[in-house]
């Protein structure tokens, strides 16, 4: 059964994301040339979203986490396992898995139920960014990027939301000093509580440590945020565009490793760079490959983050860059150790470490 556009219901709310009247999401498997139905888990197809499917007044107090998934089986189980305790919900939609993606949602769907881990199945062929395909596609297709961020986020029940990659590794002593200030009515509705991580790689000789060039994942463009009509994703001829609604950037923390790099494809399978060779994301992809990425450990991240007055005076000018400088400037207190492999077994529950800092393969 697919979704169609024409007002009709036609499965409960147990099994629906409940968006407006415009959409359905079936739980039976939708039958599409090429795509294998799983069982358990809902489908949707032909959607286009309206800011009317936020359905802000409707929303329930407490956070909701959203997830775009494509061919995420490295660390898919590790980001939700770590992460679920800290949210009344996760929304995993995933889109043109070929790997284990699927069957590992289902998995943990079954395991944590419906309420707590709702998996959608996004049928829709998605453009990813960098490419001319999303450049030119409008943003309201279903083929769109932003349409499909944007589905995901409308999927979300919750009155606070916040994106969530499949390669975060959670942090929980910062992720639960944020979540229970929101929760606490602390928060204001007017801010969005941006938090970074940092990236992680692994070293010819097996170390971890981060790469100088690009050792921080978050620059305000990821946090937890009170949903309004205006809170959404819009079309960049690069990639999707966060639209914060008026909200002001407050930096929370660092509440996640980023384990993208220690990806098989070092992250960068999901940008079809074969078929995008002019692709922004491909000069990026080839420096990583040919080793010429310095890496450095944290006693030298610490010390280049001492030297941030550039971001603090264009601070006065820049929102993201005066985050960016309060962020800088809080590395130090929360990362003194001398070795990335420390700071990791230090900050990361125990069950969750093996995911990192086993041997690389």
């Amino acid at each position: 059964m697919n979704s169609r556009n024409d007002g009709s219901t036609q499965n409960s709310d147990r099994c629906q994301p409940r968006l407006a009247a415009a959409t359905v999401v079936s739980a039976e498997p939708a039958i599409v040339p090429g795509v294998e139905p799983v069982k358990g888990i809902d489908t949707v197809t032909g959607y286009r979203f309206a800011p009317e499917h936020l359905r802000v007044a409707d929303r329930r107090p407490g956070i909701s986490a959203f997830m775009r998934i494509r061919n995420g089986e490295d660390f898919l189980e590790v980001t939700i396992r770590s992460h679920l305790r800290f949210f009344d919900e996760i929304v995993a939609v995933y889109n043109q898995c070929t790997d284990q993606t699927a069957s590992i949602l289902q998995r943990l769907q079954q395991e944590f139920g419906r309420e707590k881990l709702r998996v959608i199945h996004y049928l829709d062929q998605v453009h990813p960014p960098g490419s001319e395909a999303h450049a030119t596609t409008s943003p309201d297709s279903p083929n769109s990027l932003v349409n499909y961020y944007n589905f995901a986020l409308a999927s979300t029940r919750y009155q606070f939301v916040t994106k969530l990659d499949d390669d975060h590794l959670a942090i929980p002593a910062t992720t639960a000093a944020v979540t229970d200030m929101i929760r606490s009515g602390r928060s204001s509705e007017n801010t969005m509580y941006c938090f970074s991580g940092l990236n992680v790689m692994r070293a010819r000789d097996g170390r971890l440590a981060v790469p100088e060039s690009d050792p921080v994942s978050g620059s305000g463009d990821i946090g937890i945020f009170r949903v309004t009509s205006e809170t959404l994703f819009a079309h960049d001829r690069r990639f999707e565009r966060f639209m914060r609604g008026g909200a002001r950037r407050q930096f929370c923390g660092f509440l996640y490793w980023h384990l993208k790099y220690l990806k098989k494809d070092m992250g960068f399978g999901n940008y079809e760079l074969n078929r995008n060779p002019g692709s922004r994301y491909a000069k990026r992809h080839a420096a990583l490959q040919d080793g010429s990425i310095r890496l450095i450990d944290l006693p030298e991240l610490r010390q280049s983050m001492q030297s941030g007055g550039l971001n603090r005076f264009l601070g006065w000018f820049s929102d993201k860059k005066a985050l960016m400088s309060v962020r800088n400037a809080a590395i130090p207190e929360m990362f003194p150790d001398a070795l990335l492999s420390d700071a990791i077994s230090r900050t990361v529950s125990p069950e969750f470490r093996p995911a990192v800092l086993r041997p690389a393969a």
